[in-house]
């Protein structure tokens, strides 16, 4: 099994997870010229995309998906209302529901060779969702947009061999930033973003032994710094009890404007 964020980001994400003989999308917050573009460079098709996982309505995860699905006809998986507000946004112009999949958490489906199993998650969205992933006894879980975590949810994503994780801002520097006031506490919120501090903390309770990459994604372009999300995650996962070197957990941050490196579990 494979991941690869193409784009990750307040402006736009999409998650690339496949095996041999499936490929999918997790989100579609880019142009679709971006999306073919950034398949082409892990050496895919367009055509090659057998399904599209939307997590949640907002515009930085659905913005490409009209022009997408308009041109390559791709089955889309999402919960009922969340494929409710997609369906209400104008901006994507027509759209194909003949191929729109209603899913809903906790509840496993296949697609191909891979089952995939959608998790709620805290957020200002209509029915927001995160995904975990099984292929041949190994597990991928894509988590971001969260406002904070729970037991649930920790249990819901143990086991990962492959982490992608929201690491979105650096409370202070949110806090000292220029957003508005409401936007700031928006953020702060249980139904907003993971700050780096809690994303080290989650990421803490789902370490294993059998880990081979935690990716961190979706840093806010105004209120994060990539070296800080990555230092203070890796100062959360010092002395742990699997490894003495983090390194072995192949922590590294999500590229905002081209694919990043391809993780595998094999």
């Amino acid at each position: 099994m494979h991941l690869c964020s193409l784009s990750s980001g307040s402006s736009g994400n999409c998650i690339y997870v496949g095996t041999e003989r499936t490929h999918l999308l997790v989100d579609t917050g880019v142009s679709k010229k971006r999306i073919v573009d950034e398949l082409h460079a892990i050496d895919l098709e367009p055509e090659d995309i057998q399904g599209i996982l939307i997590t949640h309505e907002h515009s930085d995860h659905i913005q490409g998906l009209g022009v997408f699905t308009r041109q390559y006809s791709v089955p889309v998986y999402a919960t009922e209302a969340t494929l409710t507000a997609i369906r209400n946004t104008d901006s994507l112009g027509e759209l194909d529901t003949s191929q729109w999949v209603a899913i809903r958490p906790d509840v496993p489906f296949e697609i191909e060779d891979l089952t995939v199993e959608a998790s709620t998650i805290w957020h200002d969205a209509a029915d927001p969702v995160c995904y975990q992933f099984r292929h041949q006894g190994h597990k991928a879980s894509i988590c971001t947009d969260l406002g904070d975590y729970d037991g649930y949810l920790v249990r819901k994503l143990s086991d990962s061999d492959l982490l992608f994780i929201e690491a979105n801002h650096d409370v202070n520097m949110l806090l000292v930033g220029p957003y508005t006031y409401p936007l700031k506490q928006r953020i702060l919120s249980k139904r907003g973003h993971l700050s780096n501090e809690r994303s080290g903390q989650m990421i803490r309770e789902l370490l294993n032994d059998h880990i081979k990459g935690i990716m961190l994604g979706h840093l806010s372009k105004e209120n994060n710094i990539a070296e800080l999300a990555y230092e203070t995650v890796a100062q959360s996962l010092q002395e742990n009890p699997f490894t003495s070197d983090i390194r072995d957990f192949h922590l590294q941050i999500a590229n905002r404007s081209a694919h990043s490196a391809i993780l595998a579990t094999d």
